[in-house]
């Protein structure tokens, strides 16, 4: 493709939410953290190589008995969101990336294997559970 020699009308939309297609035998619940495999289609999200997480889904998606793509899966992407926290978690961890353990549970860096980057935390809400900020899900830091 060339660059542009005249205007042209953009198609925009917010970006806030997106729809993917849901995996084979895939089950999201509402409010998981959800991620994308090597085919693109959505699971729940998991310390596993190679995902990379779409966001947090809007309701439940069950396409526990349909094919790739069958069901199409809304998520939020951004925002700020509660998540379980792997271990004790303090203030000390603000402002650090968190990785999916689970499709509710997040980890520093040293407690994931996958390195599946779900955003930053910004808070702590008690030694269970932070806040995490889903702006630049998808992006991939280093570790």
């Amino acid at each position: 493709m060339t660059a542009l020699a005249q205007d042209r009308k953009i198609e925009w939309r917010p970006g806030n939410e997106l729809e993917y297609p849901v995996a084979s035998g895939a089950l999201i619940y509402g409010g998981a953290l959800c991620a994308l495999d090597l085919q693109g289609n959505l699971i729940p999200a998991s310390d596993t190589a190679g995902l990379l997480l779409a966001g947090v889904a809007t309701d439940r998606f069950d396409n526990s008995l349909g094919a790739a793509g069958e069901l199409q899966a809304v998520v939020r992407r951004r925002g700020v969101i509660r998540c379980a926290f792997a271990t004790t978690a303090t203030q000390a961890v603000v402002g650090k990336a968190a990785y999916a353990v689970d499709d509710q549970t997040v980890a520093l860096a040293a407690g994931s294997t996958g390195k599946v980057y779900v955003g930053v935390i910004t808070g702590v809400i008690d030694g269970s559970n932070v806040f995490v900020d889903l702006e630049r899900a998808g992006v991939y830091p280093t570790a």
